[in-house]
């Protein structure tokens, strides 16, 4: 099993490359149900594998001129706040309860991803550019980088599902920038998320270490294959493992969810 949980973390990487998040997506189920860690746990350690290969990606976009660095520093200022306290609140719910929540967002996720792959098809078909951003005003960008911080430390989702089109639409940031900027509010999301589980749950840390290392290599490779693959098509195949994944997740928790269990521990 951890083998296989290995050759998972090269995809998580992937994704957040080719994708500008899903990472965490796939990073909690993996430690849950491949590597058999509790639920707290595997929020933890997703968090922090997203964070390390999210940083790693969003160097890459930098050195390719896609990451606008003010605008992560801004939005990321914001939702880390946001991250800290949903870390620190997740402390007094279930890890059951986590779950079910976090299998909640997937499906959400999953709707949002697909629809947004049927407009980029519709906008290639029609041969239309892409509608030019806006800017929002600063408070409707303050309440959404909140909403995703508190997100990403409550249930472990780095959140770039949300943060790309949040850069896109609030931010007025193109979409190639919004990715690689992604990264970068995911990667100080993901750390203040992690620092916020520290001294509740318990690491393993040469087995993270392992596993975060495989991420990045996926990432380097993810972000240079985005150049020649469709992202529509990414969004719209990816969002149906979400939907599959997440009906998975809840089928397993819904019982735990209204039994409200002790916290699940390590298999031996």
């Amino acid at each position: 099993m951890p083998l296989i949980g290995y050759a998972l973390a090269v995809l998580i990487g992937l994704s957040l490359g080719l994708l500008g998040g899903g990472g965490s997506i796939l990073t909690v189920p993996v430690f849950v149900y491949v590597l058999g860690f509790g639920a707290k746990q595997s929020i933890a350690m997703g968090l922090a594998v997203v964070g390390v290969s999210s940083l790693f990606g969003a160097a890459d976009h930098w050195r390719r001129g896609n990451l606008q660095l003010r605008a992560a520093l801004v939005f990321g200022a914001m939702a880390m706040s946001g991250t800290y306290a949903g870390a620190r609140l997740s402390v007094f719910i279930p890890g059951a309860v986590q779950l079910v929540l976090f299998a909640s967002v997937m499906l959400v996720a999953a709707f949002f991803m697909f629809r947004n792959g049927r407009q980029d098809a519709v906008l290639a078909a029609r041969k239309q550019p892409a509608v030019e951003p806006r800017k929002a005003p600063v408070p409707v960008m303050i309440a959404a980088a909140l909403g995703v911080g508190g997100l990403t430390g409550l249930v472990g989702v780095g959140g770039g599902f949300l943060i790309v089109p949040a850069l896109v639409l609030l931010m007025g940031l193109p979409m190639k920038q919004a990715v690689g900027t992604s990264l970068l509010v995911i990667a100080l999301n993901s750390f203040v998320g992690f620092a916020g589980y520290l001294g509740h749950v318990e690491v393993p840390w040469a087995l993270l270490a392992v596993f975060t290392t495989l991420a990045v290599v996926g990432i380097l490779v993810g972000t240079r294959a985005s150049h020649f693959v469709s992202p529509r098509v990414l969004k719209q195949a990816f969002s149906l493992f979400l939907v599959g994944m997440g009906l998975f997740i809840l089928y397993r928790n819904l019982d735990a969810f209204f039994a409200h269990p002790p916290e699940m521990t390590r298999r031996g």
